[in-house]
Formats: C-alpha cells, sequence, structure tokens
C-alpha cells in the first residue's frame, strides 16, 4: 500500500517512511510522484493543518495522503508554541536559533513540563479521512544536548529516558515520539476499517 507523505520536511519524511515501512507501508515523497507544493498552514490547530496539507497532496497526486502537524507545548508558556512551533520567533530562524529563543524566554523558570503533539491526518482520493494523535511527555533542559533529529529535539528532555530527544536514536526516538505513537494509531485505524491487512 502506497501513501504521499505530504511534506517537504526531511527529518519528518525520514521518520514517517521508517515508521509505516515497520508496518509495511510505502510511504513516498512529493518529489518522487512528481509534486512541490507548499501548503499554507492557516489552521488553528494541528488536526486543521493537517487536513488541509493531505488535502492539497491528494488531489494533486490521486494517491492517499498522509500529513503530520506537529509542534511543542511547554506548560509554563501557556501551551506555546504549538501550532505556531515551526515560526516561533520568527519566519526566518533556524532550528538551533528557535530553540535558543525558546530557551531565553523560560531562563527564569522552574516549572519546564512540556509535550510534543502530533496529528496524523490521511485523505483518500474516495474522500475518505482517517486522523490519529500521539504525545510524547517530557521537560525543557536548560541548554541543548544532543546532534540528532531536528527542531526543538536538543532541548527536550524525554520522560523516562534520561536524554533528549535529539540524544536518542533514530530507531529509540521512532519508539517514544509523538509521530511514532501517532502513526501507530493511524495505522491499528487501517487495520480495523479493513484498508490494510499485514
Amino acid at each position: 500500500m502506497k501513501f504521499v507523505l505530504a511534506t517537504a520536511n526531511k527529518g519528518k519524511i525520514s521518520e514517517m517512511r521508517e515508521i509505516l515501512a515497520a508496518r509495511s507501508i510505502e510511504g513516498v515523497s512529493q518529489a518522487e510522484v512528481g509534486l512541490a507544493l507548499e501548503v499554507e498552514e492557516i489552521g488553528t490547530t494541528f488536526m486543521e493543518n493537517a487536513l488541509l496539507k493531505a488535502q492539497a497532496v491528494c488531489a494533486a497526486s490521486g494517491l492517499p495522503a498522509i500529513a503530520d502537524d506537529s509542534g511543542l507545548m511547554v506548560d509554563a508558556l501557556g501551551g506555546e508554541p504549538g501550532v505556531y512551533s515551526s515560526s516561533f520567533g520568527g519566519e526566518a530562524l533556524s532550528d538551533s536559533e528557535r530553540y535558543a529563543y525558546l530557551l531565553k524566554k523560560m531562563e527564569n523558570m522552574e516549572q519546564r513540563d512540556a509535550k510534543f503533539v502530533s496529528t496524523i491526518v490521511c485523505t483518500s482520493p474516495d474522500g475518505e479521512i482517517i486522523s490519529a494523535e500521539g504525545e510524547c511527555h517530557g521537560e525543557i533542559l536548560h541548554a541543548p544536548r544532543g546532534s540528532g533529529g531536528f527542531g526543538y529535539d536538543p532541548v527536550f528532555l524525554v520522560k523516562g529516558t534520561g536524554k533528549s530527544m535529539a540524544e536518542l536514536s533514530p530507531e529509540e526516538k521512532n519508539a517514544v515520539s509523538h509521530r511514532g505513537a501517532a502513526l501507530r494509531a493511524f495505522v491499528s485505524l487501517l487495520e480495523k476499517r479493513g484498508k490494510y491487512d499485514k
């Protein structure tokens, strides 16, 4: 079974491919089906943004499309950056500049609980929509650790591991991450609906 991954984020593509491949599902990039869509994320929730991306790529490719919208939610910041995680502090910032901005904003805060949230939406050419969610709990470190992953991974200490998300191997990250949890839940929904058989 083949799905187009409705993202241009290379880190997400790699993670989504690996997690889906473990369930014998093929995830292909937009480039592999001749697309280069950049869908404007104008939604106010992870669900709205994921749906916008999945529907646009499905319509353009004629294939089922899977989109992920995810972000970091920090308790002490009232849930920020949330759906605005990729633009937090300014559109032009690099990943390291973005998490440096977060650390600066939190430098005098003792409460550092946070979670990563992922919403997966799949849309099919027949109009069917399947969605699933996943979370990963932890806290914000005072300084970055590790060189793996992307985004806020170096400053997110994963609960129960003693490691930042960026210190985990790809296999370890996929096993505990919000995106891994959401994709596994999505595959379970496919199975229940008879859309996929191992």
